[in-house]
C-alpha cells in the first residue's frame, strides 16, 4: 500500500509541513505509548498488533472451537464490533460469496434489527445437521447493546430448540466485568476480553476482529504484521513526508479550515466498500463533536461516476477526495481480441486492469482540471498484510486529526443519546 498527495491537494507543501510540525509533541506521546506496551493510554490500540498474549488467547480459542465441518460463523455486533471484521472479510472473500457458494466457512454479520434477515438466518442455521457446523460470536464492549442482545436472544432461542447444548458453540467478546462477561461465566460460555481503553472503532486488531477472522481461515499473523509495520512508520517517523498518517491528517485539517468538510473515499475496488464504511465510522465518531467535524462518504468506482460524478465535478467545491485503487493487475482477465459486438473498439485485447486504470487516471485528471483536491492510496495486492497497513494508517491518522481539531478522538458521548431514549421507549 502506498499513499500519495504531492501536487494534488491545492495546498503548498510548506503549509502541510508547518501543520505537521505542530504534531511533534503528540507523535512523541504515541512513541511513549508504544514503548509502554500497555493499555493505559487512550491511544493504546496501537499496541494491539504486538500483543503476544492477545494472539495466544485468540489462537487457543480458535483451536478449541474450529471443526472440520464448520460452515457458518455468525458475528453479532454493531459499529466497531462488526465493521472492521466485515471490511476484511468482504475484501478477500465476502464480496464474492454469491459467486462461490461452495466455499466455507462463510461469515454472516447481524448488526441492526432486520426481521427479514433473522427470518432467513434462523432456518438456514437450523438446517445444519450438527452444531459443529456453526459458531456464534456475540460482541459488545459494554455488554448491553440493544441491537446485539436482541439478535443474540432470537438466534440463541431458535437454535437451542434443535441443539439444547448450544452454549459451547457461542463465544462472547466484551469488557472484563461487564454483564455479558458475568452471564458467560454463569452459562459456561467462552469469553474473549477487550482492553477497556480500546474503543470499538479502534478494536479491529483486538479479539473483536482476530478471533472470527482466524476461525474463518484468515492469516491474522500477516494482518498484525502489516499493522505493526505501519504503526512504526506513522508513529515514529519525524518528517511529515515520511509519515503518511501525519501528512493525511494535516491535509484533511487544512482543507476543512477552507470549508471542505466532506471527505469522500472514492474506492475503485468494489470489494473494499466495507472498508470505506469502517473508515466512515472511524472518522464520524472520532472528530464529529463540539460542533466540529468532517463528514465521511464512500463512493465506488466506476459505478458512482455514473451516479454522483456530476455532483462531485460540477457541484459545490466542499470536498476532499481520497482515491483508492489497485496498482497492479490482480488476476489478468483480458477482453478478447475478437469482439462479438464491437460497439467500443478501443477495449479490444485490453486487460481489465488497464481499462480500470484508464478510468482512474481519467478521473484524477478531471478532478485536477476542476481544481478539486485529492489524495491517493494504491494497493499492490489485496491481502491481510495490506489491509492491516491500511487499518493502522487510518487509525493513527484519526488520532493526529483529532489533536489538530482539538477534540477528544476517543469518546462518543452523543451516541448515548439515542440509546437512552430507545430504552425509555422500550420500558414503556
Amino acid at each position: 500500500m502506498y499513499f500519495k498527495y504531492q501536487n494534488t491537494t491545492n495546498l503548498e507543501e510548506h503549509q502541510i509541513a508547518e501543520t505537521g510540525k505542530t504534531l511533534d509533541t503528540y507523535r512523541d506521546h504515541l512513541v511513549n505509548v508504544m514503548e509502554s506496551g500497555n493499555y493505559e493510554a487512550a491511544e493504546s490500540s496501537i499496541n494491539l498488533p504486538t500483543d503476544d498474549t492477545l494472539l495466544k488467547n485468540v489462537q487457543e480459542l480458535v483451536e478449541k472451537k474450529k471443526t472440520e465441518i464448520l460452515k457458518y460463523i455468525i458475528v453479532i455486533g454493531i459499529g466497531g464490533s462488526n465493521l472492521g471484521t466485515k471490511a476484511i472479510y468482504d475484501a478477500i472473500h465476502g464480496y464474492y460469496d454469491l459467486l462461490e457458494p461452495d466455499r466455507f466457512p462463510k461469515m454472516i454479520f447481524l448488526d441492526t434489527q432486520d426481521e427479514t434477515i433473522l427470518s432467513k438466518v434462523v432456518p438456514l442455521l437450523s438446517s445444519c445437521t450438527s452444531k459443529d457446523e456453526l459458531l456464534i460470536n456475540a460482541i459488545s464492549k459494554s455488554g448491553g447493546t440493544t441491537e446485539t442482545m436482541t439478535n443474540l436472544e432470537v438466534l440463541s432461542s431458535s437454535l437451542s430448540q434443535k441443539f439444547p447444548d448450544i452454549a459451547d458453540r457461542i463465544v462472547f467478546t466484551t469488557d472484563e466485568g461487564s454483564n455479558m462477561h458475568k452471564k458467560a461465566a454463569e452459562l459456561g460460555i467462552d469469553v474473549l476480553l477487550m482492553p477497556k481503553q480500546v474503543g470499538g472503532r479502534f478494536s479491529v486488531l483486538s479479539a473483536v476482529g482476530l478471533f472470527p477472522l482466524a476461525l474463518a481461515g484468515f492469516d491474522i499473523d500477516k494482518l498484525r504484521r502489516g499493522a505493526a509495520n505501519m504503526r512504526d512508520i506513522c508513529g515514529k517517523r519525524v518528517f511529515f513526508e515520511d509519515n503518511p498518517a501525519m501528512a493525511s491528517a494535516s491535509i484533511l485539517y487544512l482543507l476543512s479550515q477552507q470549508g471542505k468538510n466532506i471527505n469522500d473515499n472514492f474506492i475503485f475496488l468494489p470489494q473494499l466498500e466495507s472498508l470505506g464504511k469502517w473508515y466512515r465510522q472511524l472518522m464520524g465518531e472520532s472528530v464529529g463533536k463540539n460542533g466540529k467535524g468532517i463528514t465521511p462518504t464512500v463512493s465506488i468506482g466506476s459505478t458512482d461516476l455514473h451516479s454522483v460524478g456530476q455532483l462531485y465535478l460540477g457541484g459545490p467545491k466542499d470536498k476532499i477526495t481520497t482515491f483508492v485503487y489497485a496498482t497492479e493487475n490482480l488476476n489478468g482477465t483480458t477482453v478478447p481480441e475478437e469482439l462479438t459486438y464491437n460497439l467500443v473498439p478501443v477495449i479490444k485485447g485490453k486487460k481489465i486492469h488497464s481499462i480500470m486504470n484508464a478510468i482512474v487516471q481519467g478521473t484524477k485528471i478531471a478532478y485536477k482540471n476542476q481544481h478539486i483536491p485529492y489524495m491517493e492510496i494504491g494497493f499492490e495486492k489485496i491481502d491481510e498484510e495490506a489491509l492491516g497497513e491500511f487499518l493502522q494508517f487510518k487509525m493513527i491518522e484519526m488520532m493526529y486529526l483529532g489533536k489538530l481539531m482539538e477534540v477528544n478522538t476517543f469518546d462518543q458521548p452523543h451516541v448515548e443519546l439515542y440509546k437512552v431514549e430507545t430504552k425509555k421507549i422500550l420500558e414503556e
